[in-house]
Order: structure tokens, then sequence, then C-alpha cells
């Protein structure tokens, strides 16, 4: 199991690419059973970012589990990804096979904060 922000994991993918070591980054990911995304989709992407994230999802589809973790409506994923053909692509990966589990209720944070 892999946890991550969203956000970190776009930055570190980011920079993967930039020392030359996106392709076993991408080999590393592939391989966690079960990687958990936070924040997921908080703040638009770039088209990059949503290369990067498609990569990711195309090497784990059908044999890996991914979690999203996000406060933001999957009504709302499409509009944060900037390319509409890569959105599609991205989501048809995620979605396919998904188990989708809305939470109800105050923020844990808020009630024991």
């Amino acid at each position: 199991m892999r946890f991550e922000r969203t956000s970190r994991l776009l930055e570190e993918m980011r920079v993967a690419r930039e020392q030359g070591e996106w392709i076993s980054r991408l080999r590393e990911l592939a391989r966690v059973p079960l990687l958990i995304l936070d924040d997921w989709m908080r703040d638009p992407i770039t088209p990059l970012q949503a290369q990067n994230l498609l990569e990711v999802f195309d090497d784990r589809f059908g044999h890996a589990s991914t979690m999203i973790a996000t406060q933001v409506p999957v009504t709302h994923w499409h509009l944060r990804i900037p390319d509409p053909t890569l959105a599609d692509a991205i989501l048809d990966r995620l979605v396919h096979n998904a188990i989708r589990i809305t939470l109800e209720g105050e923020s844990q944070r808020k009630l024991r904060g």
C-alpha cells in the first residue's frame, strides 16, 4: 500500500521526468498493490500532469487497485483536466470498475479539532 497526496505525487513525477527516472518511477507505482491518492482534483492540473497520471493508471489498470479520496464531486473532475481526450482516458480507467463510497456528515477534523 502507498499513500500519496495527489499534488505531491504530481510534483514527484515532474522531477522524475527531469532527472531521467520516469520509467523506474512508473514501474515502482505499477507494482504497488494499493495506491491511495488523497486530495484528488483539488486543484486543476496541467496537460503534462494529466499525461503523467494517464501513464500511471494505464500501467495499473486491471492488476492493481487505486483508491481516490476527494472532496471534489466526480462530476467536476473532467473540468479540472485541461485536455478533454486525456480527461476521458483518465476517468475511464478510474471509473470503469470503481466502487464509489460517499461519506456524509460533519468532517472528522471539525468534530475532533
